[in-house]
């Protein structure tokens, strides 16, 4: 399993678009990772470049995203973790299923606890 994090523009931190980092890697391996992926980013950051049909997308299984819209630098420079809406977030993920057909490993990362786990539970259970 490979698991990447997204800037606010959904690239990659390098700038390498996700779903071109994807066809990379399952090239350069004869796709050997079970699935991938997204971490610790917050869904409006990503939900922009899942759209299509492309192939790369039904090989993401994975989400643990972000309870705070905050890019990475404001998270590191914040006095406290932003718990964002523990019910906007499960709505979110709900909406992320429609992208990633695949989606079956959900879970939460920077700023999210039991409430954010519980919603996103009973928005996608």
């Amino acid at each position: 399993v490979i698991s990447f994090t997204v800037e606010t523009d959904g690239n990659l931190p390098s700038g390498q678009p996700l779903g071109e980092a994807i066809e990379q890697v399952d090239r350069d391996t004869d796709s050997a990772p079970a699935y991938f992926m997204i971490n610790c980013a917050h869904p409006d950051h990503f939900t922009g470049v899942l759209g299509g049909n492309a192939n790369w997308l039904k090989r993401i299984m994975g989400l643990r995203a972000n309870a705070s819209r905050m890019s990475h630098e404001e998270l590191d420079n914040a006095e406290q973790l932003d718990p964002g809406d523990p019910n906007e977030l499960g709505s979110q993920y709900k909406d992320l299923k429609a992208y990633l057909p695949n989606l079956t490993v959900m879970g939460g990362c920077c700023g999210t606890d039991h409430r954010h786990v519980d919603a996103i539970s009973a928005a996608c259970g």
